[in-house]
């Protein structure tokens, strides 16, 4: 059954339902799980060594997008794919191929990230979506919608999160109108606050441009998300 958090009416803020997912179901700030989790447009499995061949493609198509997002090479991907499971193996990172439905090939990845207990301890307060890149021929097209969809609903849905985060360089005008799209509110911007991946940067800090979702804003980002998606099919 599905656990929004709700409103309490005293604060105006989520608060846990009462009928949570059983314990063996839910992820913790310690042990974050990938399910697979399947739309129209898009399938998002774990990521895993099958996906290689699929994303070294992808990942040379054109890479003009990704001025502010560090993207392998397809000479990298097996690198990638290593650290990105290693990250996983300790619970904190939760990575997903993005597969297109029409294809059945991965066109990119996405991933659940930087878990946060509720106060108690008991499941998951808040989780980020991040680490998001697409082929040059998935983009405009759906998937990205579709997929934040997926993972947004299960987040809040099954989860019972009160919100979900999303961020990216300050800079990154492409990135933070694709965040704004799909109904994420801007919070403010966080000086030097992570690593910057634009090229001849490393080793610098970037400011991050912040962006959330709250959990009584879902129904209507949900809603806004299928519109969307309506005007692309």
């Amino acid at each position: 059954m599905s656990t929004v958090p709700y409103p309490d009416p005293s604060t105006g803020r989520a608060t846990r339902s009462a009928d949570p997912l059983p314990h063996k179901e839910k992820p913790t700030a310690d042990a974050l799980t990938a399910p697979v989790l399947t739309g129209e447009l898009v399938r998002l499995e774990p990521l895993d060594r099958r996906h290689a061949a699929d994303l070294a493609a992808a990942v040379e198509q054109d890479r003009g997008s990704y001025s502010y997002t560090w993207v392998p090479t397809a000479a990298e991907i097996d690198g990638y794919l290593d650290a990105q499971l290693a990250r996983a193996a300790t619970g904190k990172l939760a990575p997903y191929a993005q597969v297109a439905t029409a294809t059945g090939r991965a066109v990119g990845v996405t991933a659940y990230w930087d878990p946060r207990p509720w106060p108690d301890g008991g499941g998951l307060c808040a989780v980020e979506v991040g680490f998001t890149w697409l082929a040059a021929s998935a983009q405009g097209t759906g998937l990205n919608t579709e997929a934040k969809m997926l993972l947004f609903g299960n987040a809040f849905e099954e989860w019972g999160v009160a919100r979900v985060d999303l961020k990216t360089d300050a800079r990154n005008a492409r990135s933070r109108a694709a965040i704004e799209s799909v109904g994420a509110r801007f919070e403010g911007v966080l000086r030097s606050w992570s690593r910057s991946w634009a090229p001849g940067e490393q080793g610098r800090l970037r400011d991050s441009a912040m962006y959330s979702i709250l959990a009584e804003e879902w129904p209507d980002c949900r809603a806004a998300l299928v519109a969307r998606l309506a005007r692309v099919r």
